[in-house]
């Protein structure tokens, strides 16, 4: 089949509404994109959730066309449905049919966290079929094993489980680190989350591995862990300690990460009065930061 891309830079302020009239006009598939980006007049836009989003100066609005479609003809006639000027020159490319899932699929390799660890994708062959390997697949939620904070957690898990530990992995994300510690060797396990589809992966990944993995969210009834993981990011950990300091047992493991190096010793201070921390590997400008439960916190 022959596919169409067809882009122009426009008002930011336009953006949103080309895009759609490029969905009317026949566009399967729409993007915008800062027509800055990489260059001085770059200009970074964040917000907080439920808030608007401020909109780039200048945007670049791609459309792609299947055949039966003039992509050139469909971009003109958007521009004109809603006002709106081009700032650039068109441009229009033709586009190769690709095996997309054979083209995503290569872009996820087996990766080894710690010594006998591996996270391999399903279409894969375990590269050491003697490792302990988690068949994880790339989806909606956060935990392939390619961020280094992943494979922190993981080869500390490695160190830390000597079989029979209750787990929870708060921020479980796709389950990753509650299935290696299963097969690590822990009693069971719990993962908890905030995203319903997290939570989903989860329980597929789980069963994907031949794991009994339980998936509940914040405010579920949780039974004090002997291990306690957290890879989420700096400020929400903070606000979590007194939570993951709950449901830790006294004498019990912890290992935090997401945390930028800069950011280890606020996060070590917020810790301290709950667990006994320390820096336990770093990674990439990563960390991962480890403690165990006081008895009198």
């Amino acid at each position: 089949m022959a596919w169409q891309r067809v882009s122009v830079v426009v008002e930011g302020e336009a953006a949103e509404a080309l895009a759609e009239a490029l969905a009317t006009a026949g566009a399967v598939a729409v993007d915008t994109e800062d027509a800055d980006f990489g260059t001085p007049q770059e200009s970074a836009r964040f917000a907080e959730p439920g808030s608007d989003v401020v909109p780039w100066p200048r945007a670049r609005v791609s459309a792609l066309f299947g055949q039966g479609h003039d992509g050139a003809e469909g971009l003109a006639s958007a521009l004109q449905e809603i006002g709106a000027t081009a700032l650039e020159a068109p441009r229009s490319e033709a586009v190769a049919d690709t095996d997309w899932v054979r083209q995503t699929q290569a872009q996820f390799e087996p990766v080894r966290a710690g010594e006998r660890l591996w996270v391999v994708p399903s279409w894969h062959a375990p590269p050491d079929p003697e490792a302990i390997n988690i068949r994880i697949d790339p989806g909606a939620a956060f935990g392939t094993g390619t961020h280094p904070t992943t494979r922190l957690v993981l080869a500390w898990l490695e160190r830390a489980i000597h079989g029979g530990e209750a787990v929870i992995d708060y921020g479980c994300g796709s389950g990753v680190l509650a299935i290696a510690a299963m097969k690590l060797g822990a009693s069971h396990a719990t993962g908890v989350d905030v995203d319903p589809l997290s939570l989903e992966a989860a329980r597929y990944n789980s069963r994907a591995n031949d794991v009994a993995l339980r998936c509940v969210s914040p405010g579920e009834p949780l039974e004090a862990a002997d291990i306690m993981v957290a890879n989420i990011l700096a400020n929400p950990l903070r606000v979590l300690a007194p939570l993951l300091a709950a449901h830790t047992r006294a004498g019990g493991a912890l290992a935090l990460s997401g945390i930028l190096a800069h950011q280890s010793d606020d996060v070590l201070e917020t810790y301290a009065p709950f667990f006994s921390m320390r820096l336990a590997a770093e990674e990439a400008g990563w960390v991962c930061l480890a403690g165990i439960r006081r008895e009198s916190a």
